[in-house]
């Protein structure tokens, strides 16, 4: 069979440290092997063709709802996450495979206006949210009804912890996690240009001595950066230079576009559109679409609503508040 041929392939070709497809933890519902797929192609296949994925194109990056065609989206995100993510894993020898369907479902669980709706949320949540763990809730729960999509333990772990305290427990989820920061730090960079807020002669000079002075030379010189200091270790790791650089890099993205003025009256609306329809929701939960209806009953309302808005792209967000709570107009009786 294919996949029994793609199996030893791994085995042969892929470094100590790798994850292997058939050697997974498993699914919380087991299925019949595939002919033609291992494990960790069948989740990322999973991923690609669920609803969570697709909704991607409409949440935002950093920009909210931009005019001008070439801003990053949540979707143009994960495919650049996905493509450096793989990049660090077929230069180490790891499972690219697993490295894929990790970086494909990282962001399932972001939120309209990006990190924007995520504080909102995690203001409204007494648990608090975080989007990385909407993201597993997504995959677990969420998709296909409220069945979820029943991926390996490999997967899961990896898009949970591709942010926050804890490390994936694989390689791959730690290739995902370094390629979630490279991605965002430059493609941020080159949207905030583009958009005015940022002029070339603003940018840190350290840091783009160290980095690079363009997109494509500083994504080369983190990555090519890792892949040096991270062969043969159990974890990846970053030269003290680059990493300091690209720490650099990140505080001044924070000050400068991130947390900058230009974009208080944006977060303000995102607030105040998210706020009030999570209070509306919460009074109405019979208004809520049928699944999460479901959801309000087993699990309680608060959580019901937060996954309803959560899932939302900016558009739908944006209409449905209109719905609720801006006046339709009447016209001429003749």
């Amino acid at each position: 069979m294919i996949r029994e041929m793609l199996e030893e392939r791994e085995r042969a070709t892929l470094s100590p440290f790798a994850s292997h497809a058939s050697e997974t933890r498993g699914r919380e519902k087991p299925i019949a092997k595939d002919d033609l797929r291992t494990e960790f192609q069948r989740d990322r296949d999973r991923i690609i063709h669920c609803k969570a994925f697709r909704r991607l194109e409409g949440k935002t990056q950093v920009f909210i709802s931009p005019e001008g065609d070439h801003y990053r989206t949540r979707l143009t995100h994960t495919l650049e996450v996905a493509q450096v993510a793989r990049t660090l894993a077929r230069s180490l020898r790891l499972n690219e495979d697993l490295t894929e369907a990790i970086a494909l479902g990282h962001d399932l669980g972001h939120t309209p206006f990006g990190h924007i709706g995520e504080s909102t949320l995690n203001h409204l949540m007494l648990e608090g949210f975080r989007h990385n763990e909407q993201s597993r809730r997504v995959v677990e729960h969420l998709e296909r009804n409220g069945d979820g999509l029943n991926l390996t333990w490999e997967v899961r772990d990896g898009i949970a912890n591709h942010s926050g305290p804890v490390l994936p427990a694989t390689l791959e989820g730690e290739c995902v996690r370094r390629a979630d920061r490279i991605a965002y730090l430059n493609h941020d960079l080159d949207d905030a240009l583009r958009g005015g807020i940022l002029k070339e002669f603003e940018l840190p000079s350290d840091c783009l001595r160290i980095l690079g002075k363009t997109h494509g030379e500083r994504i080369d010189t983190m990555v090519r950066d890792i892949i040096v200091q991270s062969e043969g270790q159990a974890h990846l790791q970053m030269s003290p230079v680059i990493q300091s650089a690209m720490d650099a890099l990140r505080e001044f993205l924070f000050e400068k576009v991130y947390r900058d003025t230009w974009r208080e009256q944006q977060e303000r609306r995102c607030d105040h559109i998210l706020t009030d329809m999570f209070h509306y929701y919460s009074d109405h939960p019979a208004d809520l679409p049928e699944e999460y209806m479901v959801i309000c009953y087993r699990e309680g309302i608060a959580r019901g609503v937060c996954d309803f808005l959560s899932g939302m792209t900016d558009r739908y967000a944006i209409n449905t508040f209109r719905r609720l709570f801006v006046p339709s107009g009447f016209s001429d009786q003749q």
